[in-house]
Formats: C-alpha cells, structure tokens, sequence
C-alpha cells in the first residue's frame, strides 16, 4: 500500500523527539505534529507574566509553553510546543532508584540493567552535567535544611541538562561534533521554566530535534491530532486540526503505515480514551487509564516577607540540589528568575493536610487573622521569585489514579478526562514529608538572610488536590493486554502498527524528575525497531501480525 508517511509520530516530547531520530536514522519518512507552536529562543516570554507566550490556552490567543489541567484528584503542570515538556521543563536529569524497576508492573527480566546502557545514550543526547557547577548561598541553605533534618548525607548537586559555557557567548554546537546548532552559554537568569531565551537549556530543538530534521523529519506544529483510525488492508488515517481554532478548524487528513503517540500522559491518554469510546479503537486494552502516576509529589515552598539581598534567591538553574528526607521523599529546591512572578498565585499559608476541608480553611483563616500585615507581605507577588523557594517534593511511592472519559455539557462538547483513586496507596492530597522539608527551609531561609520566612502552601492543597509537574502513566507497558496497553517493545496490544512513546507508558512513580527515564525507555523501543525495509526481530503479540 501507498501512505504518506511511514510513521506519524502525536507529539514532539521526549519520546516523540527519540523516535524522529532513531526512525530517521534507520531510513522511515517521518512526520511529527504537534500541538503547540514553535519557538525560536528569543520567542520565549522574557518573564511569566508575558501570559500570552507563557501559559497554553489557545482558545484564549495564549500559544505558550505551560500547560495546566486539572482532574478531581491532582492539578497538572505540562509542556507545550516544538519540543514538548523540555520548554518549560527544569532541565534535571536524574535515574531513579532501584526501587522503581522492582515495581510489579513491570514485564519480567531485570530492568534495571535492560535500561543501562540507554540511559547512557539519554544522558549523553541530553547533555547531562552531573553536579551543577555553580554553587552558592540557596545550595548551601538546602545543605543546611539537610544537616537540620539529619540527612545531609543524602544531599548533592543535581544533575543538569545545560551548557555551561563562558555565559553569554555563542559557540559553535560542542555536542555533535559541529552537526547540532550553535549553543550560547548559561548566564544563571533564573528562567529555565519560562523557556531558555539564551540558548543554554539542552530542550529538544537543541539535540533530538535539530539532528532528525537534518535527516529529513518534518515537524507541523499547531496541529492538534484527534482521530486515528485503522486503515483497510493496513495502516492508519489520522486526521488533525488547527490548534485554537474554534471556527476554521482546517481539518486534515493523512496516512501512515504506523502511529507513535507521544503527546506527554495528558495528550495520549486523552485521545486513546476518545478513541476506544468512538469505537475507532475498540480492541484497546481496559486497563486504558489504569496505574496513572502523579510521581506521588507536592509542590511547596519558603518565602520571605522581604527580597534577602545577600542569597540571590532568583539567580541560577531551576533546580540546583536534592536531598532524601527519608528512604522514598526526595526534595529538590526550584527557582524562576527575576520577575517571573505569576505562579506565586498559587501559594498560600501552610495548613495541616490531614485534616478535612473545614479544618484546613480554618487553619488558613486563623493564621490570616493572626498575623495579617505579615500575611500580607508573604502572599505579595512583588519579587516573588527573588524572595522564596519552591520545593518540589516527589515519592517512589506505589500509588496511583485511574482516569476515564466524563461526559460534559450533555454530551454537546468532546468527553474530558476525569480520575478517580486507582491500585495501591490513595493518591495523597498532600505530604506530611513535605511540610518537613519547606519548614527546615525557611528556618534556614531566615537564619541565612536575616530576613523573616515561613513555609509556605499551594491554595489547591488547601482544597485536598496536590499539584504535580510530572504526570505519567495509564498506557503502560505490561506482561500481556490484561496487566497494560503497550507490551515490552511499546507496541499497543492488539494494534502492534501502533505506540505509546511517552510519559504514559511508564509504569511505576520513578520519585525523581522523569524526564531522563522517559529519554531512556523511548531509546531502549525504538533500538529494536528495524532498519525500513529490514525483517522484524521482535516476537509477535500472542500471535497477532507484527509491528510491520
């Protein structure tokens, strides 16, 4: 059969960018759409008030690179754009423990030790720098807050996907021996989150990207993939529609021997769910939805009543340390640079996350009122970034959601995604581990500057839903379609021309940053896809035909 494309890949994340690579690599005419625009580094927002060219919300004219969701049990915050969920990521690339590939879920064999050598490959395309080479006050207050709970042993400078070279000069590429793009040095703004301006961030466009496109991978970006349907005699149609558009949706459609979904946990699920309710997947596995991770994590902080002038707070990478405040909690101090400001607005007092609501928003008024001025200067987002820390706080924890598709508005518009709690431990709302830590951190904050801190809170972890930045999960890979929806190769059970590339196939809560994980599980499946035009070495699914 003819097909446009040999491979359409959903998304151009970290999965999504591995698979242009390695598939272009081995001779497939490949093409990438993805949903957000494409950004050039001085298209980023200078700040994250720049809402606009920050925040995704296309219905809204607002094409940045945050996107936020929210489901009854967690509030989400993703990637948007040419490069996925490295735009805005914190550029920290660590491996997880091996408590993660011990989890059940995953297929029998040792992991672990399958994962090895592509984690390497992953840390080399991702230009990993293993300590951050720039330490100072905020890195020796987190020490501090480690000595204070007694784990200071557990404390280290994180491992970072940035070139740090001479700050502000442009170089030609240092990674691919002159085949990337030039590259400019880190100049420690602060504003990795809003998307790197200077072009030091390692993002995609740096490395996976701008190598598959020198070997003929197109990228259509602000093209939303919504329907992707077997073909008669093989194959797949997938039709996409402009980004935003409300009106003039420019509905295409085109062909493609096999499918990549790689549109991060939120995207893919998304639309396998619409998919299997259409009826244009039916054979999905059920499990569809099943062992959704939110990395069991909480985002709180410290923050001062006024900017410590001595810590430059706002000055460096996002994330520079971690610490283990025990055996599965592991902490990480985060930062946004100098006036980027608006996630301020999510941070509130500290209230006792073990209580029910009325309790929770008592404590909240009940501190308001007690101290109101100094209230008032720590909710203030006047030099916000420069006057606390954000400390993202995640576990290797076995617990889990499960999403499925709601209705909405009477069926009138397209069924959204909704959750509800799935095996193992409940999804907590909150982490008595974290409060630890944040207040460790702001007696730290104090002692260091001077200057009055208190921990701080979100206000969604006042109404009991914790935040995360790093959603996973619901099409993992599994031993057989009852236990997943991807086998060992990320081949879709019962549908092997097509695959979950991304976040969604993840099986277990890694308790560090997964981007690293994501990059290295995407190089393990697509290095044993065949060359085009080859054999297939990987065993049928239970007898099915193959990926070809």
């Amino acid at each position: 059969m003819s097909f446009d494309h040999d491979v359409v890949i959903v998304g151009s994340g970290f999965g999504g960018s591995v698979a242009a690579l390695r598939l272009a690599e081995k001779g497939y005419r490949v093409h990438v759409y993805e949903a957000g625009r494409r950004f050039e580094d001085n298209d980023f927002a200078k700040t994250n008030w720049d809402v606009r060219r920050y925040l995704w919300a296309p219905n809204l004219g607002c094409f940045g690179v945050q996107r936020i969701h929210r489901l009854p049990h967690v509030m989400i915050l993703a990637g948007a754009g040419v490069g996925g969920g490295s735009l805005n990521y914190a550029n920290t690339l660590y491996q997880p423990g091996s408590e993660f590939f011990a989890d059940r879920q995953w297929p029998s064999g040792d992991w672990q030790a399958e994962l090895a050598p592509h984690y390497r490959t992953a840390s080399r395309m991702l230009g990993v720098v293993d300590k951050y080479p720039a330490a100072g006050p905020v890195e020796e207050m987190m020490r501090g807050a480690a000595e204070d709970l007694g784990v200071e042993a557990s404390f280290r400078l994180a491992p970072t996907g940035v070139f740090y070279g001479a700050p502000g000069v442009s170089v030609p590429d240092p990674f691919f021996g002159g085949d990337g793009p030039d590259r400019t040095g880190c100049t420690f703004c602060g504003n990795c989150m809003v998307g790197c301006r200077v072009g030091a961030k390692n993002t995609l466009m740096k490395n996976y990207l701008a190598l598959a496109e020198r070997r003929g991978v197109t990228i259509e970006p602000l093209r939303t993939v919504t329907e992707v349907v077997p073909r008669r005699g093989g194959g797949f149609n997938v039709t996409t529609a402009q980004s935003g558009s409300l009106v003039n949706r420019r509905v295409k459609r085109v062909s493609a021997e096999q499918v990549i979904f790689a549109g991060g946990t939120w995207g893919t699920q998304q639309l396998l769910h619409r998919m299997k309710g259409s009826g244009a997947l039916p054979k999905l596995s059920s499990t569809l939805g099943s062992l959704t991770r939110t990395n069991s994590e909480a985002l709180d902080g410290a923050v001062a009543v006024d900017v410590p002038e001595t810590m430059g707070l706002a000055s460096g990478v996002a994330i520079t340390t971690s610490f283990h405040i025990d055996e599965r909690t592991h902490v990480e101090n985060v930062r946004y640079g100098p006036g980027s400001n608006l996630m301020g607005m999510l941070a509130t007092v500290l209230v006792p996350g073990d209580r029910g609501l009325a309790a929770r928003l008592g404590s909240l008024v009940r501190q308001l009122v007690r101290a109101p001025l100094t209230a008032l200067r720590l909710s203030s987002l006047r030099r916000w970034s420069e006057r606390g820390v954000i400390a993202l706080v995640m576990q290797n924890a076995d617990n889990s959601l499960t999403l499925s598709l709601k209705r909405r508005l009477g069926g009138l518009i397209k069924p959204g995604l909704t959750s509800a709690q799935g095996e193992g431990e409940p999804n907590p709302s909150y982490l008595p581990g974290a409060h630890t830590a944040v207040k460790a951190i702001a007696a730290r904050l104090q002692q260091a500057s001077g200057v009055r801190a208190e921990a701080r809170g979100s206000w969604p972890e006042v109404f009991g839903i914790p935040l995360t930045a790093h959603f996973l999960g619901g099409a993992v890979v599994s031993a057989s379609v009852e236990q997943g929806v991807v086998d060992e190769y990320h081949r879709v059970w019962n549908y092997p021309g097509l695959h979950v590339v991304d976040g969604a196939a993840v099986p277990a809560n890694p308790g560090v940053n997964p981007s690293l994980t994501i990059t290295a599980m995407a190089e393990r499946a697509l290095s044993y896809w065949p060359r085009k035009g080859e054999a297939d070495a990987r065993p049928n699914q239970g007898g099915n035909e193959s990926a070809r």
